[in-house]
């Protein structure tokens, strides 16, 4: 059992426990987790806005996949965005660090893989750092999630309208998905060297069928058929993207880890400039290897492919 939750209701506290079967919220089942944010809405009312903060070694990931729930699911709770506070003073030295958790044989670092996820960036303490200082910081972040968006902040001090209703994970933010892939380019190919993590921009040709980028999508990241020059197996950690399909409509691709889904942009679609293009943040990511693969699955039509004709190529 959690305490998780302090309602401030006409100045007076009301505290909340909800009750989760497998302990805390991060190592909860999907439904468990959900189904005991919207017991407590039940008993009070939906709420404007969820705010849910993890430790800071915590990784962000599988409780965005808990909360990330398909609208024909019925639920009330939806992922709206993930928002990740920094500390300029010292983050410098955690990015460089090549150490991890006993318990966790992953080798990207907890703050390493909290940039990698992040829709927002909070660089907070700023007053304590030099311009120098500040800036290598920056280019670090950007070398790590080129897609983010770096707020500057003193005391954590934020325009709420900065971190809240970001609806990064929604369709109706297509625009904005669409230009932030845009401008993510010039940070393509500036690999975090310490920990192999960055991001990669593939343009998709407008056309494509559901079929082939599925397809695609699929061996990168459940088959792990995807591998560097050196023979690194690569690891998806986010990927959105605004694709054109076939047919003539307009589509978002989301993905956290081995989580996907695309989801139909309407209304806005003529809105969006034309052109299909996907960011792909993760580890040991080949531009040539990514590009190689997506053709070979657009050419064959079923998207077979072998490890050996990916290294080969």
């Amino acid at each position: 059992m959690e305490k998780s939750v302090a309602i401030g209701e006409k100045g007076n506290l009301c505290e909340e426990w909800l009750e989760l079967q497998n302990g805390c919220l991060c190592c909860s089942v999907k439904d468990n987790g959900v189904k005991a944010i919207e017991n407590l809405m039940s008993k009070r009312g939906k709420f404007d806005y969820i705010l849910l903060e993890t430790t800071g070694l915590a990784d962000p990931g599988p409780i965005a996949k808990l909360f990330w729930v398909d609208t024909e699911l019925g639920s009330d709770v939806h992922l709206d965005g993930i928002v990740c506070v920094i500390d300029s003073k010292n983050a410098n030295k955690h990015l460089d660090s090549t150490s991890v958790d006993e318990l966790n044989s992953d080798t990207i670092n907890p703050l390493t893989r909290q940039v990698a996820l992040a829709d927002i960036i909070l660089l907070n303490k700023i007053d304590l750092v030099g311009s120098n200082s500040l800036e290598m910081l920056k280019t670090k972040i950007r070398s790590i999630n080129g897609s983010t968006e770096i707020v500057e902040t003193t005391n954590s001090r934020v325009d709420l309208n900065k971190i809240l209703d970001l609806k990064s994970y929604t369709s109706s933010n297509s625009l904005r998905v669409d230009e932030m892939i845009r401008n993510v380019e010039s940070f393509e190919g500036k690999t975090h060297i310490h920990q192999n993590v960055g991001t990669v921009t593939l343009q998709v040709p407008d056309g494509i069928s559901r079929k082939s980028l599925d397809d695609f999508v699929c061996q990168i990241l459940w088959e792990n058929v995807l591998r560097d020059r050196n023979g690194n197996t690569s690891e998806i950690i986010r990927m959105k993207g605004v694709i054109r399909f076939g047919d003539g409509s307009l589509a978002m691709i989301q993905c956290v880890y081995d989580m996907y889904e695309f989801q139909e942009v309407s209304g806005s679609a003529s809105e969006v400039p034309p052109g299909s293009r996907i960011i792909l943040i993760g580890k040991f990511l080949d531009t040539t290897a990514l590009n190689y693969l997506l053709h070979k699955c657009i050419d064959s039509g079923n998207g077979s492919l072998s490890r050996e004709d990916l290294i080969e190529n």
